[in-house]
């Protein structure tokens, strides 16, 4: 099948020459890239895989670190806790004993003024009675003295005329 002119090219059937050239320059450009482009590749490959498994086991370490650091930050939060607690419980203490101080000095003092009150109590009766007693002794001679008629201004007679009355005064009272 030959077409008219013979000096034509088909264009379904290559030159040999472009083929012989072709398959040249294929095999020299795959001979460059297996030789420098690929080992590069590759090595570049495996510098990123490197530095991704890498990356993973840094982060897998920090994130074992950041755990045992928080066990250590809750271990340390519960004995701060703990401690709180006991300076609590001991401050409470502390002040109930103060407190027991404080109603115990507040007793005695209570009681101190109670006695000091009592003392001064009996010392203002004792002082009412005997001037009752010298005002009493006083109008009993004097009443005495205008139903008898008779002066008792005799100091010894009055006094033991006095003292009678007070202590009949007395028995009788009791009775």
């Amino acid at each position: 099948m030959y077409l008219a002119a013979e000096g034509a090219h088909n264009p379904i059937l290559p030159i040999w020459q472009e083929i012989v050239v072709g398959s040249i320059s294929f095999a020299l450009l795959v001979f460059v890239l297996l030789k420098f482009v690929m080992p590069r590749m590759e090595a570049m490959y495996q510098a990123r895989v490197d530095a991704i498994e890498g990356g993973l086991k840094r982060a897998e370490a920090a994130q074992a670190e950041a755990n045992q650091l928080l066990e250590q930050y809750r271990a340390q939060l519960a004995e701060v806790r703990t401690e709180a607690a006991k300076i609590r419980d001991d401050a409470r203490s502390d002040a109930e004993g103060i407190r027991q101080d404080i109603l115990a000095k507040a007793r005695e003092e209570s009681e101190r003024v109670v006695a000091a009150g009592k003392d001064q109590l009996n010392a203002e009766r004792a002082t009412i009675v005997r001037d009752l007693r010298a005002e009493v002794g006083g109008l009993a001679v004097d009443l005495a003295s205008r139903i008898v008629g008779e002066s008792l201004a005799d100091e010894t007679r009055r006094k033991g005329t006095v003292e009678r009355f007070l202590t009949d005064l007395e028995s009788a009272g009791a009775r």
